[in-house]
């Protein structure tokens, strides 16, 4: 059996490599120099390098225009945005048409798809709930109402076709608040989990800016970026924009934290080039440091961390299973962390100094750390699915 990466998930890397290339993270603004947040946006020139590169459209199918391929595909994008701190929302972007293509309707895919493969529109995801620390499909209520009658009659007699179709298609009520939602301030659609009165997730999409009860509050993340906390109060989205299967909420949940594992990768990857090439050249009592055991040990377990941290991404976006991506995030979170750290430590006096791009890598390796779950929560989500699992 061949383990090895199709040809278009080459090409798709190998086309990520080129767009990437020309992002430099010393460029890449620092929440240590910048009061508040380091830019009101994320980085639209790159952005739209990226849908002329047709990488917008990974996920989405051919028949709407895009590549028609996997999360395998997306992490291999991912991992070489991960390398350059790349300010742009194309993990929630493309975990969320991949779930759209499944899962949405046909009038929606149509409409919505097309859109985002030519980069006109950006989706983010409310991926962390009221708090963080809960299914951020408890922090949202979704009831669907009942078409109003009274306006479809009125519509009858006016002949409007087009408010008679809204009415007759119903909307839903949302209620409740979603914190941490990356770019939510400038993302044109935002995918809000939910739940229904009865417990059911369901997915809804919303217009941040231009939607009545929808009110944005400012907050800054570890990496410096602009979030948003999304509060929903009477919150009313066309039934079109609902995505009713039960399953889509999980494995959206499921695709995000698979491509922080990818993002995280390809920032370890990037960090312990940058401290091998450090330590090669720094001497001690003339000789280089890379030669002294301690330096040796420290940057050889750290390569075990990358290997481990890779082995299980590509398991994770193979079967995209709970347990897969679990183990994964339990591996990125620690790993990435230990990367970081021990890059600061053999730097020395260098890794802290602001002119040297290494503490950007470490606020963006906090940020994805706790990003859709952190080591720990997932470690007790494992122990839940294997108890689960477990014989009586």
């Amino acid at each position: 059996m061949d383990f090895g990466f199709s040809e278009e998930q080459q090409a798709a890397q190998e086309a990520a490599k080129g767009v990437f290339s020309q992002v430099t993270p010393e460029d890449v603004a620092s929440p240590a120099l910048v009061p508040g947040t380091v830019a009101d946006d994320f980085d639209r020139p790159l952005w739209e390098r990226l849908a002329r590169a047709d990488l917008l459209g990974l996920t989405v199918p051919a028949v709407y225009g895009g590549s028609g391929l996997d999360a395998v595909a997306l992490c291999l994008v991912l991992r070489e945005a991960g390398r350059v701190l790349a300010r742009v929302p194309l993990l929630e972007t493309g975990a969320a048409a991949l779930v759209l293509a499944e899962s949405g309707s046909e009038q929606l895919r149509s409409t919505l798809l097309p859109r985002v493969v030519a980069g006109e529109v950006a989706l983010t995801v409310a991926g962390h709930g009221r708090t963080g620390h809960e299914p951020p499909e408890q922090a949202v209520t979704a009831t669907p109402e009942p078409a109003d009658s009274a306006r479809t009659k009125a519509a009858d007699q006016e002949g409007n076709a087009r408010t008679k179709a809204a009415d007759q298609e119903g909307n839903w009520l949302l209620e409740g608040v979603q914190t941490a939602v990356p770019w939510g301030q400038t993302a044109d659609l935002v995918v809000v989990p939910a739940h229904t009165p009865q417990g059911r997730p369901v997915l809804t999409l919303v217009d941040p800016r231009t939607t009545p009860g929808v009110a944005l509050a400012e907050q800054a993340s570890t990496n410096g970026e602009r979030y948003a906390e999304v509060r929903l109060d009477g919150v009313r989205v066309p039934s079109r924009h609902v995505l009713t299967d039960p399953a889509a909420c999980g494995r959206l949940l499921r695709l995000l934290a698979t491509g922080t594992c990818a993002l995280a990768l390809g920032l370890g990857s990037k960090v312990l080039e940058m401290t091998s090439a450090y330590v090669s050249r720094r001497e001690q009592f003339g000789f280089p440091v890379a030669t002294f055991q301690a330096v040796a040990v420290q940057t050889a377990d750290r390569y075990i961390d990358l290997r481990a941290m890779e082995a299980t991404l590509w398991q994770a976006a193979w079967r995209t299973g709970p347990e897969e991506v679990a183990v994964a995030k339990m591996w990125a979170s620690d790993g990435v962390r230990r990367l970081v750290q021990t890059a600061q430590h053999l730097h020395g006096g260098l890794g802290a100094d602001t002119d040297y791009p290494l503490h950007r890598f470490h606020a963006w390796a906090k940020q994805w750390e706790l990003s859709y779950g952190s080591a720990a929560a997932h470690e007790e989500a494992l122990a839940g699915l294997l108890a689960a699992s477990a014989p009586e």
